[in-house]
This record gives structure tokens, C-alpha cells and sequence, in this order.
């Protein structure tokens, strides 16, 4: 008879617990091991470069028996890693990827700033827009928080004027009046609009003068406050001012954050600079309030705040740098050329250009496209010069009545030879005041003869002879200096007039 099966009696629970523990301790010492060996042998990073993201990869890396890096992350220059839990069998488990943060929580204020930036400049800043933003924006926001000041002060006095305030009008009347003023507005900006491309031609003198006209309608507003009893015809005109500063001011906002933008970002340029314009208004705004309740003098607040509008609109247009070439800055440039040999900078050009006119009202020594009996009075001085600008696009005379240069057009004239037409005029003229000075000069005798004065025709022909002999090498040697400097000599806005002669 076989021997009975003796059976082991399991442990008890404290050694079976003391087992375990000994068990598992021994598996992790060599898990420790294990993990530091992998470490150290681990793969080196591999990098992937994509805008804004950087990617860093490695094969294996085992930050706990548990956990497998995948990849880190870095945007804006805020790093994490992706962490994902294995299996035992090497296998990634479904659905457990997690993000870790690399770096230490941003400072509150650092938190804030980083938040502003994101609203108030464009993404890539500094290197997407050109150097002359920032004291641009600067300028601008200056010149919006007076505005907004301003208008704080306007509306409280159109409404007290109108009778809302003081209870001297009938709500049908009160609103009737408000309506014409806002229509007398509209249709100001309607008919200003016709301007259309000279907003484009003469872009930093009429957004200046747009500028000045809006501080001109404000004036009138307040002016109400004087004369309630007149508060719809002044209401009207002043709106008129204010709608058609506001057309000039959207007609050259984009053509202004366009000459900022770095590539393809003209409308995330022209997003952060409208927030910004809109933050220093509404913080104008406040500080406008806050000073309104203490009842200060009304003439000299506004004084105060539209001297400082004006002088923070002049800032704003003059610090910004155009590349193309329009009237005021083509006669710097060729100025600048014709005595010195060289052309200015693009910084240079556009500080010297004259922001403080008004096209539509110069009197221009050079005129361009001209109607031909304003360059000609007799037909024997265009048919003497004719055969000069046979090659030509264009014609070039001097009127000694007048003391105009007249630069006429040919129907083929494109835009390079509207171009050549305006440096050729500005030579001319050049070379007649030279001759003129030399004449006068006072260490020389000089007797008022007409036979011999530079404003006959005989001598304004000869000139313009010669002329014509310096522009055929002088135009392409400025050409070529004004496109080193960085000016645009593809397309000009030297507006001119739309008279042509067909030959």
C-alpha cells in the first residue's frame, strides 16, 4: 500500500508577505539597473524642424518600468514631453499618451505680457515687419488715446446742445436732427471717395491733412456748446469734416501696414495694429471720463488734447518709410542726385519728403502731363523741339511767363517713361535756375535785357537741348543707384495729369 501524499501547508500571511516583499524588491533593483543601462546607451535625438514646432524623437527611452517617451514638443519656446504606458511585452498601450511639462509656470506678469503680445503685436515679431513699425505704432496709439479723450468731450456737448441734456427739445426733434447729422456725414464721405488714387499718390500728406480736419470737426462740435440754437447746421458740417477724415484714414490704412508686412502677413499686421488703436482709445476714453467729472475748462482741455493729436499724427506719418517713389519724395531723390551724384536712402528720402501740403492746392515748378496750351502758347516752339523727343515718349519745354517746366505725354507713354519724363523735367529746371543764378551772380555785371535773359524762348530752347544730351546717360545711372538703395522703380506715383498727345 503506497504511502499517503503528504501535502505542503501553504505560508502563513506574514511570510508570504515578507516573500513578496523581498521578491519585489530584488525586480526592481534590477528594473533600476536595466533602466540606467538603457539610458545610457540611448539613441542620439533626432530633430524635425516645422515653423513654430520642434520635434525631437528617440527610439526608446524609459523614464519608469512603465512609461516609454515618445517625443518632445516645443512651441513658442514652451517644451513638453509625450509619455505613453507599455505593456509588459514592449506594446503601447491604447489611449494612455500623456503631456509633461518641461519648464518651470511663467511668472504672472511674464503670463501677462506674453497674453498682450499676442493681441497687440504680429506673430514672428521682430523679424516680420520692417524696423519703422514699432515708432509708428507707437506714435499711432498715442495719437488714438487723444483721440479717444476727445471724443468724450465732443459727444457730451453735442448732446447737451442738441437738448437731451437740458431738456429743450422734443425726442421726435432731438432724433430728427441727430439723423440729418449722421446723413449730412454720409453723403460728405460718399462724394470725398471720388478721390480715389490720389490716396495713393500723395498717402502721408493727406492722411496728415485728414488728421487736421478731424480735429477741425471736433472744434465745431464743441463750438454747439456756444450756440445750441445752430447745433444742426454746425452738427452737419462738423460730421462732414469728421466723415471725410475718416475716409482718408481707411483709404491709407492699408497701404500703410502693407509697406510694414514681411511676406504674406499684411493681415495679421493689420489686425494687431487696429487692436492697438483700439486699446489706447479705450484707454483715452477712461482717463477722459474720469477728468469730465471734475468740470474742467472745456477750451483748454480740448486745446491741450488736439495739440496733442496733431503733434502725435505728425510723428506717426512722418516715421513711416515708403519704398515707392510719389511727387514729394521722387523730387528729394532727384534733387539729391542731380548735386550730389547719389541717391538717398529710403530712410533719408522719406524723412526729407514735405508732409505739411496739400496736393490738390501746390503750385508744382514741374508739371506733368499738362494740357498742351498750358505748355505752349505759339506752335513754333513745340515744332523746333519736336524732333529732340522723336525717340521719346514725351516732350519737355520750359514756359519763361509762366516759370513752369511742362513735361507733355504721348499716348504710348508707359510707366518708365513717365518716369524719364519727370527727371528729365526736374534736370531742366535745374539747369535754368543754375543758369539764371549765374547770370545774377553780383560779382558779375548784369543789365535787365531781354535778348539776353534765360527766360526767353532762344535760351529755355537751348537748355533744353542740352538737357537732352545729360538725361540719355544720367536717367539710367539713377535708375540703377535708386533701385540699390531699395526704391521701387517698377511702378511710380508721380500722379500725372491725364491729358496725352497723339502724334
Amino acid at each position: 500500500m503506497a504511502p499517503p501524499i503528504k501535502l505542503k501547508r501553504p505560508p502563513t500571511n506574514a511570510a508570504q508577505t515578507m516573500t513578496t516583499s523581498s521578491q519585489e524588491a530584488r525586480r526592481l533593483a534590477r528594473e533600476t539597473i536595466r533602466i540606467s543601462a538603457n539610458i545610457a546607451s540611448a539613441p542620439a535625438v533626432q530633430t524635425l524642424e516645422f515653423p513654430n514646432v520642434r520635434l525631437g524623437m528617440v527610439e526608446a527611452e524609459f523614464l519608469d518600468s512603465s512609461l516609454t517617451l515618445i517625443c518632445c514638443e516645443e512651441i513658442d519656446g514652451r517644451r513638453w514631453k509625450y509619455l505613453a504606458e507599455s505593456r509588459g511585452s514592449g506594446k503601447i498601450k491604447k489611449g494612455s499618451i500623456r503631456a509633461v511639462s518641461l519648464q518651470t509656470p511663467q511668472a504672472p506678469i511674464d503670463e501677462l505680457m506674453t497674453f498682450i503680445r499676442s493681441y497687440v503685436v504680429p506673430e514672428g515679431f521682430p523679424d516680420s515687419v520692417t524696423p519703422s513699425y514699432v515708432p509708428y505704432m507707437s506714435w499711432r496709439a498715442l495719437k488714438h488715446f487723444f483721440g479717444g479723450a476727445i471724443g468724450v468731450f465732443t459727444t457730451q456737448t453735442l448732446l447737451s446742445s442738441v437738448g437731451i441734456a437740458r431738456n429743450k427739445a422734443a425726442p421726435g426733434a432731438v432724433a430728427i436732427n441727430w439723423i440729418l447729422k449722421d446723413g449730412a456725414g454720409r453723403v460728405g464721405k460718399m462724394l470725398f471717395a471720388r478721390q480715389g488714387k490720389k490716396f495713393d499718390y500723395d498717402l502721408k500728406q493727406l492722411r496728415f491733412a485728414g488728421d487736421i480736419l478731424m480735429e477741425l470737426g471736433a472744434g465745431v462740435e464743441l463750438a454747439t456748446a456756444a450756440v445750441p440754437h445752430l447745433f444742426l447746421p454746425l452738427a452737419c458740417a462738423a460730421n462732414v469734416a469728421k466723415n471725410v477724415a475718416a475716409v482718408t484714414s481707411t483709404s491709407t490704412r492699408t497701404p500703410i501696414y502693407k509697406a510694414f508686412a514681411k511676406g504674406e502677413n499684411i493681415g495679421d499686421v493689420t489686425a494687431k495694429g487696429e487692436c492697438v488703436s483700439n486699446i489706447a482709445d479705450l484707454l483715452g476714453t477712461g482717463l477722459s471720463l474720469m477728468i469730465s467729472k471734475r468740470n474742467p475748462s472745456l477750451f483748454s482741455t480740448f486745446a491741450f488734447l488736439s495739440c496733442g493729436y496733431v503733434f502725435s499724427s505728425y510723428k506717426e506719418v512722418r516715421s513711416l518709410v515708403l519704398h515707392t517713389l510719389n511727387r514729394a519724395r521722387f523730387t528729394v531723390a532727384v534733387e539729391t542726385f542731380i548735386k550730389t551724384g547719389q541717391v538717398p536712402s529710403l530712410e533719408e528720402g522719406n524723412m526729407k519728403e514735405t508732409i505739411l501740403s496739400f496736393p490738390w492746392l501746390k503750385d508744382r515748378p514741374v508739371v506733368l502731363g499738362p494740357r498742351f496750351k498750358d505748355a505752349f502758347q505759339e506752335p513754333a516752339p513745340y515744332f523746333s523741339l519736336e524732333p529732340l523727343f522723336e525717340k521719346e515718349k514725351y516732350v519737355v519745354t520750359y514756359n519763361p511767363e509762366k516759370g513752369k517746366v511742362y513735361a507733355l505725354l504721348k499716348d504710348q507713354a508707359k510707366s518708365d517713361d513717365i518716369l524719364k519724363a519727370a527727371f528729365h523735367g526736374h534736370l531742366l529746371l535745374h539747369l535754368i535756375r543754375s543758369a539764371n543764378n549765374n547770370r545774377c551772380h553780383p560779382g558779375k555785371h548784369y543789365e535787365n535785357d531781354s535778348s539776353d535773359s534765360m527766360d526767353t524762348s532762344v535760351g529755355a530752347q537751348a537748355q533744353v537741348v542740352k538737357s537732352c544730351k545729360m538725361v540719355s546717360t544720367a536717367y539710367g545711372l539713377f535708375k540703377s543707384k535708386a533701385a540699390e538703395q531699395g526704391w521701387v522703380m517698377s511702378e511710380s506715383l508721380l500722379n500725372p495729369g491725364r491729358a496725352r498727345l497723339h502724334c
